[in-house]
């Protein structure tokens, strides 16, 4: 063989190399990079206008096992049958401690626009339909909604006082 030839094959294995360090360095990014979710606070801030009743969770029911069953479960625990497909895997709708932390517009808005895997709804679902299923979620741990977040003018110097001791429990 000539150098110039033994010089190309030392050069391509070295690509090769280089090409196989980076595909297992982003393959290793990807699989560790969980992010949470990044909500706007007018979102979060969004009351469902719809009220808690039989008729809208029976409807959300249906929706459910049609569109979120099969990742969330039917019980919603995030082990329906493709859940294992996932990753991240879906989401545990019964875990009290998560879900008692969200407002009614953080789920509205996890719903709406999705985040890969789960896809948005914004297209498939109508707002009430959306809407429903926020209720509906809620039925599955049995928790109430925590108040939205207070509006607060973003003036600099602007503090909030500090509460009491006296008015403390």
């Amino acid at each position: 063989m000539t150098r110039d030839t033994q010089r190309g094959r030392s050069l391509r294995k070295a690509l090769l190399v280089c090409v196989l360090i980076l595909i297992c360095i982003a393959i290793g990014l990807a699989a560790f990079h969980k992010t949470p979710w990044m909500i706007p606070v007018a979102e979060k801030a969004r009351k469902n206008p719809l009220s808690y009743s039989d008729a809208n969770v029976t409807a959300a029911k249906q929706i459910y096992s049609e569109q979120c069953a099969n990742c969330h479960g039917d019980g919603g625990k995030g082990d329906g049958p493709d859940a294992m497909m996932y990753d991240p895997s879906p989401a545990d709708l019964t875990d009290a401690a998560k879900m008692t932390k969200l407002t009614d517009g953080e789920i509205y808005y996890q719903i709406t626009e999705g985040r890969k895997p789960m896809p948005s709804f914004k297209k498939k679902l109508m707002e009430q339909q959306r809407w429903q299923l926020v209720l509906f979620v809620r039925s599955l741990v049995r928790a109430p909604a925590p108040p939205p977040p207070a509006k607060q003018p973003d003036v600099p110097g602007n503090k909030q006082p500090e509460p009491s001791p006296n008015t403390q429990k």
